[in-house]
């Protein structure tokens, strides 16, 4: 029997993904309601027609092998109830979603034994509308919290992935590798966010790598407090990943600033802030990069 695969959320990184599974499995999409009608019209990516089954979340079919959720952070917690017929009980559920968060509200609602931590990194996509561009697929991070000795599910996955096409990683601990996104995005989405910069300024500006630089520097704190073995050698080991992609190409934040969408501050600054709290360390950096972009926000039409 082929593998079947739901996605829940048909943004880019959803859909860029979808355009790869499909070559080796069936793979549909959850929606419901306008999102549905639209999505049924078929999308676009990388200039190529592709028309994927749509399930809603009543659908009573069968439940899928693989739920890959790829949905702004700010709609998962209404969106988790739409895949409650999709998840069986060797369904496995890999979260690609920006945050420290996702995998917890997941393993809540439908059992930690299912649920994968995982990170895209480096993938290069934009989206407008149901139309999808991306340049590279990038690395996906994933596994168990630790993967010393892989558990049947990653193995399971890491032989779709390969089948796929889709280049993955199984760090042995996987939450500093969550950590380790974690604090990238915290550093250049919202500084690239505040500062209209594409990926090319942080390439070549000592003032924006500065500014991204210092708010890394307070993950790393707060990592270090939470027990996790981030260090400062982190905040710069990253540029070979960063001198890599497309100098014009724009992080997932400055992309919802320039459409007016709202942005995930709140579980970048907003979680580094609540962290820091927690801890009695103090996160200038990150409080004002949350109010700038906050007042951004607030000035859309």
């Amino acid at each position: 029997m082929q593998t079947s695969i739901a996605i829940l959320g048909a943004g880019a990184m959803g859909l860029a993904y979808a355009s790869r599974l499909q070559n080796v499995a069936e793979v549909s999409l959850v929606a419901d309601g306008e999102r549905r009608e639209r999505l049924l019209q078929g999308v676009r990516v990388n200039g190529e027609q592709l028309s994927f089954g749509i399930k809603t979340p009543d659908d009573a079919s069968p439940p899928d092998d693989l739920i890959l959720v790829a949905l702004k952070h700010q709609h998962l917690a209404d969106a988790i109830p739409m895949i409650r017929h999709r998840v069986g009980e060797k369904t496995v559920i890999i979260s690609v979603m920006n945050g420290l968060d996702s995998e917890t509200m997941l393993a809540d609602a439908y059992g930690a034994e299912k649920v994968l931590y995982a990170v895209s990194i480096g993938l290069a996509a934009q989206r407008e509308g149901t139309d999808v561009e991306f340049t590279r697929i990038g690395m996906l991070h994933f596994g168990e919290a630790d993967n010393s000795i892989p558990s049947e599910q990653v193995k399971w996955t890491q032989n779709l992935l390969d089948a796929a096409e889709i280049a993955y990683q199984t760090p042995v601990d996987m939450i500093r590798t969550m950590w380790w996104k974690f604090m990238i995005n915290v550093g250049i989405n919202q500084t690239s966010a505040l500062l209209d910069a594409p990926y090319g300024v942080f390439q070549t500006s000592a003032h924006a790598k500065a500014i991204m630089e210092a708010a890394m520097r307070e993950v790393v704190a707060v990592a270090q407090a939470e027990n996790v073995n981030l260090r400062e050698a982190d905040v710069t080991g990253w540029y070979g990943t960063l001198e890599s992609v497309d100098p014009d190409g724009r992080t997932s934040m400055l992309q919802d600033v320039v459409a007016q969408r709202m942005t995930e501050v709140d579980i970048f600054a907003g979680k580094v802030i609540e962290l820091g709290q927690k801890h009695g360390i103090d996160v200038p950096v990150n409080q004002l990069l949350f109010h700038a972009i906050k007042t951004i926000e607030s000035r859309y039409k």
